[in-house]
């Protein structure tokens, strides 16, 4: 029988700061040569402004193999209603190759790619931290806003988004009930990025949205937007002035235009890369060292974190009774 988990079910299992932990645990294995992580397949869909891709994964001390299907649509939102990104996985028997579940991965997606920027922002960010910065008022916003304040005591938030003012009303009114803080609407970009102790990136640009000149010493930036070699959210000066952090080197050297296009131009080389994330969590490279230094956290996102999550999801789902099973036969 094949366990399929809808958004809402998953919703009651799963939350922020348990998410978090499971990140630590996977990017553990990851940093321990504990996982397999083949390069994403990935199509790209011009005419339509889409892109989709397969990824699977095993973390073997886990016990946990999988893969997820999930694409991104500039237009969903306004001319589908659809979420830009929409994802689903297959949960699969490390033993067997029975596929063990079918679960919606588009709430997974956005939880866990948030929940590496709360880790990463654990390990990167000034502990006095108070202001976060959010460019962007979509989905991934939402969840890198709540993984910031589940690291970090944020007491205000600044917030801009080329969107229609309806959706960054929406995202002000939900975000400041949800998590008890002061959001506001900033007038531009260099408003948010001048005022951010913590600065989020979780746009659909293809282009930089920032102006390196703009980052005040001791910022940490999680840059989440981007994740195809043609599209940047930043300028090549961030990149330089930061001490970069990777979800995985190699994946961005592949995936990343942030760090690709910048290589291209000659302004930037990747021995310069500080760390992957798991090399923070194991220990094996140092974190933040001072005060004033500005760190970056760059993610394309990575199978790892998708499957790691639904493992933790399935079995939840299984000792509490919940979803539906199904036979295919």
């Amino acid at each position: 029988m094949t366990l399929l988990l809808n958004k809402p079910t998953i919703e009651t299992v799963l939350n922020m700061s348990t998410a978090i932990d499971v990140m630590a645990d996977a990017f553990t294995e990851l940093a321990n040569g504990y996982c397999e992580t083949p390069q994403r397949l990935a199509m790209t869909d011009l005419k339509r402004k889409g892109w989709a891709a397969f990824m699977p994964a095993r973390l073997s001390r886990k016990g946990a193999f999988g893969v997820k299907v999930v694409s991104t649509y500039d237009d969903n939102p306004s001319t589908y209603g659809l979420p830009t990104t929409i994802g689903t996985i297959l949960y699969i028997d490390n033993n067997t190759g029975e596929v063990l579940s079918v679960m919606d991965g588009t709430f997974i997606t956005a939880l866990r790619t948030g929940a590496a920027s709360g880790l990463a922002t654990r390990y990167l960010a000034n502990d006095n931290v108070s202001v976060a910065g959010v460019i962007g008022t979509g989905v991934q916003a939402r969840t890198q806003l709540a993984a910031v304040c589940a690291v970090r005591s944020i007491d205000s938030v600044i917030c801009f988004s080329n969107g229609n003012k309806e959706r960054q009303l929406s995202f002000i009114n939900e975000m400041s009930e949800q998590l008890a803080v002061d959001v506001r609407l900033a007038q531009s970009t260099r408003e948010v990025v001048e005022n951010a102790d913590v600065l989020v990136l979780a746009t659909s640009s293809g282009k930089p949205v920032i102006d390196g000149d703009w980052l005040r010493p001791g910022t940490h930036i999680n840059a989440i937007g981007s994740h195809t070699p043609d599209r940047r959210e930043l300028d090549a000066k961030s990149i330089m002035k930061s001490k970069v952090v990777c979800d995985s080197i190699s994946s961005c050297l592949a995936e990343a235009g942030d760090i690709i296009i910048p290589i291209k131009e000659g302004t930037f080389t990747n021995s310069v890369i500080h760390a992957d994330l798991g090399e923070l969590v194991t220990g094996l490279k140092v974190a933040r060292e001072t005060e004033d230094e500005i760190t970056l956290f760059k993610s394309v996102g990575l199978s790892i974190q998708d499957v790691a999550v639904a493992k933790y999801v399935y079995d939840e789902s299984v000792l509490q009774n919940l979803g539906v099973d199904f036979s295919f036969s």
